[in-house]
């Protein structure tokens, strides 16, 4: 039985019944009405909206510079949107390291002005506090564990994570920590393979990866990569879709090769 196929609105409990029966969690990111619009439509089970905004949609470098009303303006636009999928909202950078009551504020003010059904958090033992005092308000959090972006200056490079055996065993432990402090569900970013299928089995919650092999219990991946519109990434985690980066460009070219040749518009296209 697909319950992916038989429910009308996603939710937390959605999830953990299709890992409980073994249905793969499909899930992406997205951070405007129109693209939302179509992934909804299309049936996808979660729709993140990343801080990753900081890079596809603003263009640093980061994720760090994305502020928490920029992030509200991009989750109210894909809410509005959706029918059917769970949206979750990233904390950004500097919205709830500092404390769990800032950490709550800010859960709070993601839920009541953009209408989301729950934040996402990096982080392990050090963010468990923050996670009771969220959860404890009624606000879903989703964990996320591996290469944690937000961190990206501490670690100094974008490569693997927990391939030793030490690193390996601080995940799993995180990864409980992250279970029992209430997350219903963790994401796991470019880990090896076995680890991610370890902590999968190990953990009673829905555990999504990006770059964490075949084993976990659903996928996720940022639009912008997954349909080609990113040019200059292509980690070995990622598959593409589609080549949107060269088709937009082969369309544009048309576009002003028409205007300039008085082609467009023609008699049909005009009042």
């Amino acid at each position: 039985m697909s319950i992916h196929g038989d429910i009308k609105r996603v939710t937390t409990h959605t999830l953990q019944s299709m890992k409980d029966h073994g249905e793969k969690i499909s899930m992406l990111t997205a951070y405007d009405f129109s693209m939302a619009k179509i992934f909804d439509d299309a049936g996808i089970d979660v729709l993140l909206v990343g801080d990753s905004a900081s890079n596809v949609m603003a263009g640093h470098e980061t994720t760090l510079p994305i502020t928490l009303d920029q992030m509200i303006y991009h989750a109210q636009s894909v809410i509005r949107a959706c029918d059917r999928c769970l949206v979750i909202v990233d904390l950004p950078f500097g919205s709830y390291q500092g404390n769990s009551k800032e950490a709550l504020n800010s859960s709070i003010r993601i839920m009541k002005e953009s209408g989301a059904h729950g934040i996402k958090l990096e982080g392990g033992e050090e963010v468990c506090e923050s996670i009771k005092r969220i959860v404890g308000a009624g606000v879903p959090v989703m964990g996320h564990l591996g290469l944690t972006p937000q961190s990206i200056y501490k670690f100094g490079t974008y490569s693997v994570r927990a391939k030793q055996e030490e690193e390996a065993e601080i995940l799993m432990h995180n990864a409980k920590l992250l279970e029992d402090a209430g997350c219903f569900s963790i994401v796991l970013e470019k880990i090896p393979a076995a680890l991610g299928g370890e902590v999968a089995a190990a953990l009673k919650i829905p555990i999504i990866g990006i770059g964490a092999g075949m084993h976990v219990d659903g996928q996720v991946l940022v639009m912008h990569d997954m349909l080609g519109i990113t040019k200059n990434f292509s980690p070995r985690f990622l598959r593409r879709y589609l080549n949107l980066y060269d088709e937009i460009t082969t369309a544009t070219k048309s576009y002003i090769k028409d205007i300039k040749d008085k082609d467009f518009p023609n008699e049909k296209e005009q009042y």
